[in-house]
């Protein structure tokens, strides 16, 4: 368990080993003053390893100790550099990088700029920056940050300890939970992509519906998430969505599960709990993920998939079947100058 008493989380390795749970191989009173990758460790770094390549390249880097899994050490072995080995180097570094954050602005606090609607409710000890704007009968929990340029539209929700980074923007009727994180230039709740054809022309859906974000959700720079046509698009407690995604009208995400990059949700999708899916992956509507599921990057889902599986592909298939696959089209060539000297009766390279 990490010490929150403790203002710096670096110093002397024994020191470190408390606050991460873990146990020092080699010297404890080698002192740290940095923790960095490996390229740009130096002689007062804490680096990190997760697998046994990076292990290696860790051991040879300048770094003054490695943070490392224990997995990964073997017992009675010697190493060049003292190892901070801990159950998951990841876990600990998100806890030692957690602790050198630097802090956010406390409330109560209100920037002359802003504009706060009489009407709207606004918590304990929030603090609100330059030119935000707060709608009307929208709420605020308490100690929420809400930075430069952040928009709550009208009837909006935003719950306690949220963290709304410059620009981004929560519009009308739309719900936030507890510990939110918008990141700069996050949508929700624009329009869904909705259209008719009327006469020859494409006529505008009214989109209704609203978004609702569950408690410690984060949202990517630049990500939009849509509001429902009617209804709600909706995105479980704990899940996280990277930069520059797109989550259509009336999607529903599950809980703890994760997008990278570039990932793309036509209306309707339904993904489910803890899946994690790769970057630039697309799913058509009407397409419903089962829980833990594992998606590669730049996957094309175009249809169901179960609860476990692991998909890779355009389109998306069972991992298996899709690296088995890559291999024989590899082999195509071969396999086609093979035949085609067959077919003109000459002899050919095995």
């Amino acid at each position: 368990m990490m010490d929150s008493a403790l203002p710096n989380p670096l110093g002397p390795l024994s020191r470190i080993s408390e606050r991460v749970g873990g146990r020092v191989i080699g010297d404890s009173d080698v002192v740290v003053e940095r923790i960095s990758a490996v390229d740009d460790a130096d002689s007062k770094s804490l680096t990190f390893a997760v697998d046994e390549r990076y292990l290696r390249s860790a051991l040879e880097s300048k770094a003054a100790a490695v943070l490392a899994d224990e997995a990964l050490v073997a017992d009675g072995e010697t190493y060049p550099k003292p190892i901070l080995a801990v159950p998951s180097a990841r876990v600990a570094l998100a806890a030692l990088l957690a602790a050198l954050e630097p802090p956010r602005p406390q409330g109560p606090f209100v920037h002359p700029t802003a504009a706060v609607d009489p009407s709207a409710q606004v918590g304990a000890d929030v603090w609100i920056g330059p030119h935000v704007s707060v709608g009307a009968r929208s709420r605020v929990g308490d100690r929420t940050v809400l930075h430069a340029g952040v928009v709550i539209g009208a009837d909006g929700a935003v719950g306690a300890d949220c963290l709304f980074h410059p620009r981004a923007y929560v519009a009308d009727r739309c719900v936030a939970g507890d510990r939110v994180v918008l990141q700069a230039g996050a949508v929700i709740g624009s329009d869904g992509f909705g259209w008719a054809f009327l006469d020859g022309r494409l006529v505008k859906i009214p989109q209704v519906g609203n978004v609702m974000l569950g408690d410690d959700v984060e949202i990517g720079a630049n990500t939009c998430v849509d509001r429902a046509q009617t209804g709600v698009t909706s995105i479980g407690e704990g899940t996280k969505i990277d930069n520059l995604c797109q989550i259509g009208h009336n999607a529903r995400i599950g809980r703890h599960t994760a997008l990278a990059a570039f990932a793309g949700l036509a209306g309707t999708t339904t993904i489910g709990d803890y899946v994690r899916v790769g970057g630039s992956s697309s799913f058509p509507g009407h397409t419903t993920i089962g829980d833990r599921v594992t998606i590669g990057g730049g996957s094309h889902v175009w249809g169901n998939v179960p609860d476990g599986a692991f998909v890779t592909g355009q389109p998306a298939q069972n991992h298996r079947d899709h690296v088995r696959l890559q291999a024989y089209i590899r082999r195509l060539p071969k396999l086609y100058a093979r035949v085609d000297a067959l077919e003109k009766g000459t002899p050919t390279e095995s």
